[in-house]
């Protein structure tokens, strides 16, 4: 059993929503006769909530860090409205028309990166140098920046240019000779491969040298066999839709945002800091962590990624307008909670919010193909997201291990002494209970008179 833990290295909970993901899936898939498995209904599904996947990504690290913020919607649809009318004032007529299109585009995101940039500046600077807790400036924030939205757009759509919809809307282009698939998503998906093979091998040598408890092989193998099945499963399905499709765009950027997110919070300084600034800031100034660095990067790149998820919106879409990002905050964070986040703070994984986001998308496709009414839907949504945080705080409060916990725990109640074990009933610590306030800054920070 104690090899069996090792297999399922990285944390019970995160496995555990996995295993509610697959759960949903087949559940849809046997209901909805096969249509939740369906390649055109899965493109459709990672096209119309990379958005919400995307905006998981920086909200993930900003709850971590022990902050929250209600801002992201408002924010993506500031970007989204003040890029478009920019692309759509925008000419150069001395220019061929493929480059004139191409810069179009092209100043047209950048110009979104940086206002999502100045605006998570802003809504840093409030938190980290003034003081003002996370909660009331991005509250703020939602405000003034929905109503800037409907100020530059008069309260109206603006088209964007047919070039800019391949961000949001856009597959790899097919080439090659035709064998009943899309040839770049089957190459994709051996790079895929490649890269799960070649991770695993880095990861058991670079154990081997540090002298650390290396599983058995076959552990390995087990794993690689799991992950491999999945990404051939999808990469077949994603490969087999109608002419003309392969895997959209908006999933590459995606996946682009995972693996440069994911080794941003493991492998960096500044990842590290910000879990220690959301465990534990007393200790994380005292070991010389530079906490108000640490709040102003994760709000500042909080804005950034709504800017970015607020583009691929509106490229989808084909038009921004005043109803863009309404509740897209409530999603976001959603998913970060049910992806395995502490509400406290200090817990939490890019791949775990990434994995919470795909349960809401295809709890939210699969009730459509049901025909479940709306009211309904939002229902479900939030006993899901009530009983996800739930039963995490109530264990935490109990003392009690995880389901993986319970599988790996040793007969006769032997303590388990493997490297990162905790005594049975450690709980991680949680702030104290001194006020808003108090988790948010050191008393150093307070805002004097």
């Amino acid at each position: 059993m104690r090899e069996l833990r090792k297999l399922f290295a990285g944390g019970g909970r995160q496995y555990g929503i996995l295993g509610a993901l697959v759960f949903i899936i087949v559940f849809f898939q046997i209901f909805t006769d096969g249509k939740t498995l369906d390649p055109i209904n899965l493109i459709n599904l990672i096209n119309g909530n990379a958005y919400v996947l995307v905006l998981a990504i920086g909200m993930v690290m900003v709850i971590v860090a022990g902050h929250i913020d209600l801002s992201v919607g408002s924010v993506a649809a500031f970007v989204g409205i003040v890029v478009a009318q920019v692309m759509k004032g925008l000419s150069f007529p001395g220019l061929p028309e493929g480059m004139s299109s191409f810069l179009t585009v092209f100043i047209g995101i950048i110009v979104g990166l940086i206002i999502g940039a100045l605006v998570g500046a802003w809504q840093g600077w409030w938190v980290a140098y003034v003081g003002v807790p996370a909660f009331i400036v991005t509250l703020a924030g939602m405000l003034l920046f929905r109503g800037a939205n409907q100020f530059v757009g008069n309260s109206t759509s603006i088209p964007v240019p047919q070039e800019f919809k391949f961000i949001g809307g856009g597959f790899l282009n097919d080439f090659g000779p035709d064998f009943g698939f899309s040839n770049p998503t089957l190459i994709l998906g051996a790079l895929v491969v490649v890269a799960v093979i070649w991770q695993e091998r880095r990861s058991r040598v670079a154990q081997r040298k540090m002298g650390a408890d290396i599983a058995p092989l076959w552990v390995s193998i087990v794993r690689l066999v799991v992950v491999l099945a999945v990404v051939v499963g999808a990469t077949l399905l994603f490969a087999t839709g109608r002419v003309g499709t392969s895997f959209p765009i908006a999933g590459i950027i995606l996946g682009v945002l995972v693996l440069g997110y994911s080794f941003l919070t493991n492998n960096t300084t500044i990842g590290r800091h910000i879990f220690a600034v959301g465990g534990n800031w007393r200790a994380a100034e005292l070991s010389g962590v530079n906490i108000r660095k640490v709040n102003f990067f994760v709000m500042a790149n909080m804005s950034v990624i709504a800017a970015l998820a607020g583009m691929i919106w509106i490229a989808r879409s084909a038009a921004s307008g005043p109803g863009d990002g309404v509740g897209w905050e409530l999603d976001a964070i959603s998913a970060v909670f049910i992806g395995g986040a502490a509400v406290s703070g200090g817990i939490g994984t890019v791949a775990g919010s990434i994995i919470g986001g795909l349960v809401i998308a295809v709890l939210n496709n699969g009730l459509q193909l049901l025909s479940v009414g709306a009211d309904r839907v939002q229902m479900i949504k939030g006993l899901v997201l009530l009983i996800a945080v739930g039963v995490d705080v109530y264990s935490k409060r109990q003392g009690r291990p995880s389901i993986i916990g319970l599988l790996t725990r040793k007969r006769g109640g032997e303590l388990d002494v493997s490297p990162g074990a905790k005594p049975a009933g450690t709980q991680t610590p949680t702030p104290s209970a001194g006020g808003a306030e108090e988790t948010v800054r050191p008393p150093d920070q307070q805002p004097r008179g």
